[in-house]
C-alpha cells in the first residue's frame, strides 16, 4: 500500500460490543500501529470498532486504506476521512483487495463477518496461498470460547498441528505488533488471484 510501511489488515466488529475494553483496545491498536510505522487496511466503515481503530490510526499519522462494498456504504457508514477508500462491487472483491494490500492479518472482537474473514485468510495460509501472519487479539478473553472449540477440533482430529500453528493468539497490542513485525519479511509476494 505505502512502500515504506508494512500494512496490517484488521478485521473487527461494526459494533462496539458490551465491554468497554473492546473499543479501548481498538483505539490502542490504531495508535500503536501508527507509532510503530504500520499502515492500516480494514473494511472501510465509520462505526463500531472499525471506526475506532481507523480514527486512532489516522490521528497517529498512519495511512489508512478502507475497502467497502457499494451495498454496505450506507449500512456501515463508509468512512470519508481515510487516506484511501475503495468502493468495490461485492464482499469477494472487498476481501481480495484487503488481502492483497496486507502484510499481516489480525482479528479484534467482532461477529460472524469478523470470524468469516479471519478464518478465510487462516485457511488460505494453510493451503499455501500466502505465508502472511494471521492472529487473534484476544481482548478481555473474548476469544477463549472459540479457542476451546478449536482445541476440541484438534483433539477430535479435524484440525492438525500445522493448521493450529497458523493462527497466533495475543492478548496485548505491543506483543502482537512486535511478533508480526518480525514475521512480515517472509510474507512478500503472495498472489491471491490463484484462489
Amino acid at each position: 500500500m505505502y512502500a515504506a510501511r508494512p500494512a496490517l489488515c484488521v478485521y473487527c466488529g461494526s459494533r462496539f460490543g458490551t465491554q468497554p475494553a473492546h473499543a479501548e483496545t481498538a483505539r490502542q491498536l490504531g495508535r500503536a500501529l501508527a507509532e510503530a510505522g504500520w499502515s492500516l487496511v480494514y473494511g472501510g466503515g465509520n462505526v463500531g470498532l472499525m471506526g475506532a481503530v481507523a480514527d486512532a490510526a489516522l490521528a497517529g499519522g498512519a495511512p489508512v486504506l478502507g475497502v467497502i462494498p457499494d451495498s454496505l456504504m450506507r449500512r456501515e457508514v463508509g468512512h470519508r476521512g481515510l487516506s484511501e477508500l475503495q468502493v468495490v462491487g461485492n464482499m469477494h472483491e472487498r476481501k481480495l483487495a484487503m488481502a492483497e494490500a496486507a502484510d499481516a492479518f489480525v482479528a479484534l472482537p467482532g461477529g460472524i463477518g469478523t470470524l468469516e474473514e479471519i478464518f478465510e485468510v487462516w485457511s488460505w495460509r494453510h493451503l499455501g496461498y500466502h505465508d502472511k501472519p494471521v492472529a487473534l487479539l484476544d481482548v478481555a478473553g473474548y476469544y477463549q470460547p472459540l479457542l476451546a472449540f478449536l482445541r476440541q477440533g484438534r483433539e477430535e482430529g479435524f484440525i492438525d498441528a500445522g493448521q493450529a500453528d497458523g493462527l497466533q493468539v495475543f492478548d496485548r497490542v505491543d506483543t502482537l505488533l512486535q511478533a508480526l513485525r518480525r514475521q512480515v519479511g517472509s510474507a512478500a509476494g503472495a498472489d491471491y488471484r490463484q484462489i
